[in-house]
């Protein structure tokens, strides 16, 4: 699976964190409010490998949209450079990936609210899930670390840069150095979002895999 699917389903699927603790009061004000007044949103993104490749070569640049209403309910659309879908109805996880015509299930479970994702898509109660730490002004954004208490985890640290009471980045590091940063652009909070915007219809003639 190419790298867009595998490093976002990560997110979603990751490894438990736990949070608590405190941040300076700029960012972690921003992210209570955020997460406290957010119920839904849309936006578009970028996202990109920071850590260069054994051949010395960086990963191209992915882009896309989203949509999310919470908890758990998402449309993450991949539109350059590989038309890719990851899309949750509450449920269920459903990653279509249209040059192979396949789509691959998984129940979200407990998975979404212990992992980097629920920053966006969870539900409110994400005090339990971080350790947050104040990150600083960088990039004209206020910086939130989040590192996992617990060594079985995808990810070693979070970063979460906020401004204007909403993300507009995520910097990822993994177990294995590599570090992937996601920035949102045009991003808009609680619009009007039709009852059915969430459910996933399988293209005619693709291949099912449930995991």
């Amino acid at each position: 699976m190419k790298f867009t699917t595998t490093r976002f389903a990560a997110l979603i699927a990751g490894a438990t964190l736990a949070v608590s603790g405190t941040a300076s009061a700029a960012a972690l004000d921003q992210f209570k409010s955020f997460v406290a007044t957010t119920k839904s949103a849309k936006g578009e993104f970028t996202q990109q490998q920071l850590t260069k490749s054994k051949s010395g070569k960086l990963a191209p640049v992915s882009s896309g949209s989203f949509v999310f209403a919470r908890p758990g309910k998402f449309i993450w659309t991949y539109q350059k450079p590989y038309e890719q879908l990851l899309q949750a109805d509450g449920e269920t996880l459903y990653i279509y990936d249209k040059d192979l015509n396949q789509v691959t299930t998984r129940k979200l479970g407990n998975a979404l609210g212990s992992s980097p994702a629920a920053i966006l898509f969870g539900s409110n109660d994400l005090e339990k899930n971080f350790t947050l730490s104040e990150a600083g002004e960088r990039d004209g954004a206020e910086w939130l670390t989040a590192v996992p208490k617990t060594k079985d985890t995808t990810f070693e640290q979070i970063g979460i840069g906020l401004k204007g009471g909403v993300p507009v980045a995520m910097e990822l590091k993994d177990q294995f150095g590599q570090v992937s940063l996601l920035k949102f652009t045009n991003f808009q909070r609680n619009p009007a979002l039709g009852a059915q915007q969430f459910t996933f219809s399988v293209p005619k003639g693709a291949d099912v895999v449930n995991q």
